[in-house]
């Protein structure tokens, strides 16, 4: 199943089940109804940031985009069932897609973290554009090098080196000189 096409469909049902307009729905996100209207048709491929404020304004957790189930237990990923990706971009306006997201708990209900595996490919992308959004987030780098542009600072992580940061400071996670990487990132945002 190509879950980057369910990501859009599940935020237009999730809106009009709540009977929430796009304009709506762009005023309390601040995001353009453009961008909103692309990202429902799946035209494009939104990166964490306008997903998490999308998800705060429909009051349900970022995971509830990527969700098969809800497992009231433990949930075990593996390795073989985490095979399957949503790919996001840095920028959705320019669709640029650089990331592959592996969800490590899609079927566990009410969780507060998503942890991910995320596969960085290569890009000639230099122009990055620093975002925020509520909640904190943890990269431990597992292959290549990372480079975390974090309100003024650039922090560059090794193979096995990690990062906890909070999320409404401005930032950007990228591939140090575009080189592909690959990581494991647990993102946390408040309900």
């Amino acid at each position: 199943m190509d879950t980057s096409k369910i990501v859009g469909e599940k935020i237009k049902a999730l809106r009009e089940d709540k009977n929430i307009s796009i304009e709506e729905l762009s005023q309390r996100s601040g995001l353009a109804v453009e961008q909103i209207e692309r990202i429902e048709k799946n035209i494009d491929i939104p990166s964490l940031a306008p997903l998490i404020k999308i998800a705060r304004v429909l009051g349900v957790r970022l995971g509830t985009f990527l969700d098969d189930q809800d497992e009231v237990g433990p949930v075990v990923c593996r390795k073989k069932e985490s095979k399957d990706a949503i790919s996001f971009s840095n920028n959705a306006i320019h669709s640029r897609k650089h990331m592959e997201y592996h969800s490590l708990s899609k079927s566990k209900a009410d969780r507060h973290m998503e942890p991910f595996i995320i596969d960085v490919m290569p890009t000639k992308d230099s122009d990055f554009v620093l975002s925020s959004h509520e909640g904190e987030e943890f990269i431990m780098v597992m292959e290549g090098v990372m480079e975390i542009s974090y309100g003024k600072h650039t922090y560059l992580l090794e193979e096995g080196d990690s990062i906890y940061y909070d999320s409404i400071v401005p930032h950007h996670v990228h591939a140090y000189e575009g080189q592909a990487a690959k990581i494991l990132a647990v993102v946390y945002t408040p309900v």
